[in-house]
């Protein structure tokens, strides 16, 4: 952890900088540029990492897979993500985005639409881990990549636009995906869900090559910018790079005890965003829905819902500038929505009451935890700090949706499942509440 001493004595911009109109022309001329174009390739990429959701409902059978096995092919994505994303954002430093981005998304989108072939367990596994190894790195990349456009104090707004993107591409899958397997199924002696992973990759592929033409590295190189904007942005960057401290930021986060505690809580959380993903479409298959168009089309409402309830939570937590209790209520919330879902003999409009709530809870939970670790990590360990706390979360996803499909594997139903959970999002709760209780972060500040 740094010390007073450890760091220099700098001034950085704050939210009550002044800010110039001709700024807020020149910055919204760069979002509309940029941030249209990379929020479309996050929603390609999560509905290329999240179809299995909906394909399980063929595949399993077609492949003879038990509900494990289905979530060991969930798991070796997030194996192959979580170990080469290091190595992907270090080709993003020496290579640029323009050409990572492009690679990322051409390669994820040829591996999606190599599913097409799949015709066993093993060529299934592998290739959930290779869709996991290729696109490593991307929504890190994005992050790193809004730092060469946007001062810190301007990068919120940007940032909160791809975490809805999680609910769109959730209600992308839901309107076409259940179409495309039961509309193409058996054309050319090809399954439905096969058709699926080909239909919906393609995007990636296409984006791939238009990002490669379409990015730029740098302001420098941005040709749709004057001279003047360029400068204008190059300065802005420059004053911000020179205040940020130098120093062993890999040596300081590990020292910090707060890395391991918000990274338990971000794990909690992923863990409950992982169910909704991969399990919601046979969350509604048992609430009595058979027909897979049926199911695809009730799962956009949560999705739908959640994408506006994000952000109408965010704001409402941003306005008051309060995150502990506004955390509190959405995991709390979702968790009880979670273990009332348990419930039998439950009509099938109380069950997708209690989904949608569930579903916009816990991604509303998403944004609030995250504008929580920046104002607890400070100094030169900030950065490795806030990467470790996110790759330590990310890694639930090498073990909650196996463990969620032992428990439906072996008692037959997801109730299990919902109560574990929320256990997890309950114990968050806690954490954070002591986290954050009244003057822990300005004694963290101090330390």
């Amino acid at each position: 952890m740094t010390t007073p001493s450890s760091v220099q004595s700098v001034r950085l911009p704050t939210d009550h900088t002044p800010i110039d109109a001709t700024d807020d022309r020149l910055y919204r001329k760069v979002s509309w540029r940029i941030i249209p174009f990379l929020f479309i390739c996050y929603v390609v990429a999560i509905l290329d990492r999240n179809n299995i959701g909906f394909a399980q409902l063929q595949m399993k059978h077609d492949l003879s897979l038990t509900d494990a096995m289905y979530s060991l092919g969930a798991v070796l994505f997030f194996c192959g993500y979580v170990l080469f994303e290091v190595p992907s954002n270090i080709l993003l430093h020496r290579f640029g985005a323009r050409k990572t981005f492009s690679r990322i998304m051409f390669l994820w989108g040829a591996v999606s639409v190599l599913m097409v072939f799949v015709s066993s367990t093993t060529h299934f596994y592998a290739l959930r881990f290779m869709l996991g190894v290729f696109e490593a790195g991307f929504f890190p990349g994005i992050v790193f990549y809004l730092t060469f456009w946007f001062p810190a104090r301007r990068r919120a707004g940007p940032l909160s636009i791809f975490y809805a993107g999680v609910a769109v591409a959730g209600v992308l899958g839901g309107l076409v995906s259940g179409w495309i397997m039961r509309g193409m199924n058996g054309v050319h002696g090809i399954h439905g869900w096969q058709w699926m992973f080909a239909i919906e990759g393609a995007p990636a592929v296409i984006l791939g090559l238009i990002a490669f033409f379409y990015l730029k590295d740098s302001p420098a190189k941005a040709s749709w910018l004057s001279g003047d904007e360029k400068v204008r942005l190059q300065d802005a960057l420059l004053l911000e790079q020179s205040a940020v401290e130098t120093g062993h930021s890999l040596r300081a986060a590990l020292g910090n005890p707060y890395v391991y505690v918000f990274a338990f809580v971000y794990f909690c959380l992923t863990s409950a965003i992982l169910l909704l993903l991969f399990w919601m479409p046979t969350m509604i298959k048992e609430f009595g829905v058979q027909d897979i168009v049926q199911i695809s089309l009730y799962s956009a409402i949560p999705n739908a819902i959640g994408a506006v309830g994000v952000i109408l939570i965010a704001r409402h937590s941003d306005k008051y500038n309060e995150r502990k209790w506004h955390y509190i209520v959405c995991a709390l919330g979702a968790a009880i929505a979670l273990a009332f879902m348990t419930m039998h003999n439950t009509s099938f409009f109380l069950s997708m009451t209690l989904l949608t709530v569930s579903a916009v809870l816990v991604y509303a939970a998403h944004p609030i935890f995250w504008s929580v670790p920046a104002t607890f990590f400070r100094g030169s360990g900030a950065a490795a700090s806030i990467a470790m706390v996110s790759s330590v979360g990310v890694s639930s996803g090498m073990i909650t949706p196996y463990l969620i499909g032992l428990i439906k594997t072996y008692t037959g139903s997801m109730s299990n499942a919902f109560y574990f959970i929320a256990v997890l999002l309950t114990i968050s709760c806690a954490v954070m509440a002591y986290t954050l209780r009244s003057g822990g972060a300005a004694r963290l500040r101090q330390a």
